[in-house]
């Protein structure tokens, strides 16, 4: 199991790979460092908060849970 501390800094990495790609694709599209760097920084917060809204969503899903036996 990984430390919570690997975790983060796996997701972290994974958000920068993300938001590299969505700037690269903005720059091939409009031709613009500026717009693609805004469209990159505005990715970063919406996704975010998607992300944390869909995990709060899957916490009241009860799809795939097992009871924890002590």
């Amino acid at each position: 199991m990984d430390t919570h501390s690997r975790s983060f800094a796996k997701a972290l990495s994974w958000r920068v790979t993300g938001t590299v790609d969505t700037i690269i694709i903005s720059l091939v599209v409009t031709g613009s460092i500026k717009l693609a760097a805004a469209i990159g920084l505005t990715e970063v917060i919406t996704k975010s908060l998607l992300y944390y809204l869909h995990e709060r969503a899957w916490l009241k899903i009860p799809y795939g849970r097992r009871k924890m036996t002590v």
